[in-house]
């Protein structure tokens, strides 16, 4: 297992259409592990394959969701890695949620999202299972940002032009003053 590169804005290949997995073998569960091990180090949620620029739909989430003791302390974070091969949207709902999204390719740059609040979603496991699910909450929000980076599409590309202009002014800015 590995950990790779991520690729940031403005690399052309996180604009790539990723093409769908023909059998998932040996092969596409090492990529599966070494997108857990890039994501964990990066201290993400969600990746998928676009992002390392390997142009196939595949894709990883781990909410990594904390729980509270009764003094309000949060406990280490409770691992739940999941990953998806071929992943469709089937069904959005017309309720829609707010989310302030960052993406581990526009580094430190977050700005609320406006998404459908549910998704259902078809995939393939690491073992090539089918599966079918509906999503909501954090879960359904990061399920359809990681799809959208398997069609090409970044979470700046959700705000208005002012908005994604100033968010990448703001990473032009922290990458300027890191140099």
């Amino acid at each position: 297992m590995a950990v790779l590169d991520i690729l940031e804005i403005p690399d052309p290949r996180l604009r790539a259409v990723a093409k769908p997995v023909a059998q998932v073998d040996d092969a596409v569960r090492t990529l599966i592990d070494d997108m857990f091990d890039t994501m964990y180090d990066a201290r993400g949620i969600g990746l998928a394959a676009t992002q390392l620029g390997i142009e196939q739909r595949v894709l990883v989430i781990d909410l990594q969701e904390r729980e509270s003791d009764e003094e309000g302390k949060e406990s280490e974070p409770v691992r739940d890695p999941q990953a998806f091969v071929n992943p469709e949207l089937l069904w959005v709902s017309d309720d829609v949620s707010v989310y302030n999204e960052g993406c581990l390719s526009i580094p430190e740059q977050y700005a609320e999202v406006e998404r459908p609040a549910r998704c259902r979603v078809k995939w393939l496991d690491r073992d090539g299972a089918a599966h079918e699910q509906e999503f909501d909450g954090l879960m359904a929000t990061c399920m359809q940002h990681e799809i959208d980076h398997l069609n090409g599409v970044l979470f700046i590309d959700h705000l208005s032009r002012l908005k994604r202009d100033m968010v990448v002014k703001k990473l032009t800015k922290m990458r300027k003053n890191a140099a």
